[in-house]
């Protein structure tokens, strides 16, 4: 059998960079609290089932594969495992869960697994073979001794890129419909930014919903599989991107605020006459007004990345006016009054029948805590439990009413 040298370029790196990243966020995603998340278990599998696709791509195109024929098409049943974990991604960054019967989205790529069984246990001539007619075909073939079982069960091998664009367009159009949606139901529409949780969801969804249009431009234009480095790139650069809205998401280098070692119930007060005041009374009723009317609309304190200018920016007020509003009226400081109202949904969670089965991870999360040691520093310090004492509490003694704070 015929071999060729090993063939390294720049598409080559790229592809196998996109591995090792694919790797290395897999296993970051499934470990920690964010492994304790069913959104990070299914972002965790996905990039893990990347790496193994663009890895068998890069062994072809470089042609190491040569030199591991037995592992020949090893990934393919994993061309159907992609699709469904990204949109079960979404629907738990959504709803916190899964759906119901949710193993049955793996259905199409467990059939394949059955099928690949005929090939894998293939005579490695017949593994050559079909090697060289994907990535060399000017290459000779062999001749191959019989085979030891049908080589295909379900004749469909030869309709996998047909099929695994179906898959692809499917589901990500199954993801944006959940995403607009959950827009709807936010009252918002479906190009806002806010809330920021949605707005990552559709980007990276649209950033998936071209994968199944490059196949369908660039299988045509090559022999077998001869195009699949210019897959392999654009799956590493969708890698890529996750990484660095991961470290971009990250606290790592945020200055946390100092925060008092315990809160009193605050109930708003009439404001206090300070000579230095730029707020008066009616101005600052005005925009207590818009606040309440937004904290009714859209829980703006449940989006993570929430600051002092972009609430300030939403009430067309100043940063220092909004600060001074919350100190003036509320006898808080914005890190003060945004815990208050994340707790209080945490509280409201914890209660509720409907989100008994959430994990306190997973509450810290959709409250808008990137740090679970931050939600529980916080639930302690208002509440004077911890969120597991609060969820047995509430187990034993039936409803309890949520904090209130009133703007």
């Amino acid at each position: 059998m015929q071999t060729l040298p090993i063939h390294l370029d720049l598409f080559a790196l790229i592809i196998f960079l996109g591995v090792a990243q694919g790797i290395f966020l897999g296993i970051f995603f499934l470990t920690g609290a964010r492994g304790r998340s069913v959104a990070g278990r299914c972002m965790g599998c996905l990039m893990l089932a990347l790496s193994a696709v663009i890895g068998e791509m890069f062994l072809c195109y470089s042609n190491y594969m040569f030199r591991a024929l037995d592992i020949v098409d090893f990934s393919e049943p994993l061309n159907f495992v992609m699709a469904p974990l990204f949109f079960l991604f979404v629907f738990a960054r959504i709803w916190g869960r899964l759906p119901k019967r949710w193993g049955w989205h793996f259905l199409p790529a467990a059939l394949w697994a059955v099928n690949a069984i005929s090939w894998l246990y293939q005579p490695v001539e017949v593994k050559y073979n079909n090697y060289l007619n994907a990535y060399h075909p000017e290459l000779p073939f062999v001749s191959e001794p019989p085979n030891y079982l049908n080589e295909d069960f379900f004749g469909l091998r030869e309709y996998i890129d047909e099929l695994t664009t179906v898959s692809c367009l499917l589901y990500n159009i199954l993801a944006l419909v959940l995403i607009y949606q959950a827009y709807r139901r936010a009252g918002r529409t479906f190009w806002q930014n806010s809330p920021v949780r949605l707005a990552q969801l559709r980007n990276q969804t649209l950033l998936f919903l071209i994968l199944p249009a490059l196949v369908i431009i660039i299988k045509p234009q090559f022999y077998e599989d001869l195009g699949d480095y210019l897959l392999a790139c654009y799956l590493t650069l969708i890698i890529y991107i996750t990484s660095i809205r991961v470290m971009t998401g990250s606290s790592y280098f945020a200055d946390e605020p100092v925060m008092p070692p315990v809160l009193p119930e605050i109930v708003a007060e009439p404001k206090k006459k300070y000579e230095k005041s730029s707020l008066s009374e009616e101005v600052e009723d005005a925009v207590l007004g818009k606040l309440t009317r937004l904290l009714e609309a859209e829980k703006p304190y449940l989006d993570s990345d929430l600051s002092l200018p972009k609430l300030a920016a939403r009430l067309d007020t100043s940063p220092h006016n909004l600060s001074q509003l919350l100190n003036d009226r509320l006898g808080q400081t914005f890190f003060d009054w945004l815990a208050t109202y994340r707790i209080g949904e945490a509280q409201r969670l914890l209660n509720e029948s409907a989100t008994a089965h959430l994990k306190i991870d997973e509450i810290a999360e959709r409250v808008g805590y990137n740090s679970p040691s931050a939600f529980h520093t916080a639930f302690k310090r208002l509440t004077n439990q911890t969120p597991a004492q609060y969820r047995q509490t509430v187990g034993s003694v039936g409803p309890h009413p949520t904090s209130s704070r009133s703007a």
